[in-house]
């Protein structure tokens, strides 16, 4: 399926449907290990690097992550730090360049920076101001998608570069979170939600 411009801005809400999407769904089903208490007690941890381990899994779900998209992106964003897994093979896959979203103080050029809030205390991200041209269309990329804060500042952040985002694709959405909330207006893609 291809995203025109005009559906770009146009938030997905259902589950996604095709084929691609529903092997992905199984492959996180079968390999993702679930971690009690961590990082600290009360908290299941959902860990995809099983995932990304399995060569099969990852293919499918490098193509159903970004497959809503096709067509529509120049560049693709990969937040820090399984985002840059995901962002490099759809890059490599589309034959896209690759734009890699930050934590402050890892990029050794002029910066654009955006802090956002979280459960315990403020974090930053930055990309440099020279990665991307003015008006390039870029898909945002990270493993999870939780309350939203670090996709909301990636998108803030490309946005102040003066890049469009045409939508961010996520391999597992915390579904009791709400972080497709704090995204509203967004096209938000996730492979599977719990």
């Amino acid at each position: 399926m291809t995203i025109s411009g005009a559906d770009a801005g146009t938030p997905t809400t259902g589950p996604a449907t095709t084929g691609l999407a529903a092997g992905a769904a199984d492959a996180i089903d079968r390999l993702c290990a679930v971690v009690p208490d961590f990082p600290s007690p009360g908290i299941l941890f959902r860990d995809l690097t099983p995932v990304f381990s399995d060569a099969a899994a990852f293919r499918t779900v490098v193509d159903a992550v970004s497959e809503p998209f096709a067509g529509s992106f120049d560049a693709v964003a990969g937040v820090e730090a399984r985002g840059f897994l995901l962002a490099a093979a759809v890059g490599y896959a589309t034959g896209t360049g690759v734009v890699t979203v930050r934590k402050a103080g890892k990029l050794p050029r002029a910066v654009y920076s955006e802090s956002y809030d979280l459960e315990y205390g403020q974090a930053t991200l930055e990309i440099h101001r020279s990665d991307l041209p003015a008006g390039a269309r870029v898909l945002v990329l990270d493993d999870v998608l939780a309350t939203g804060g670090t996709l909301v500042a990636a998108c803030a952040l490309l946005e102040r570069a003066g890049a469009v985002v045409v939508g961010c694709g996520v391999v597992l959405e915390l579904g009791d979170l709400g972080g497709r909330d704090t995204l509203a207006g967004r096209n938000i893609h996730a492979l599977k939600t719990v």
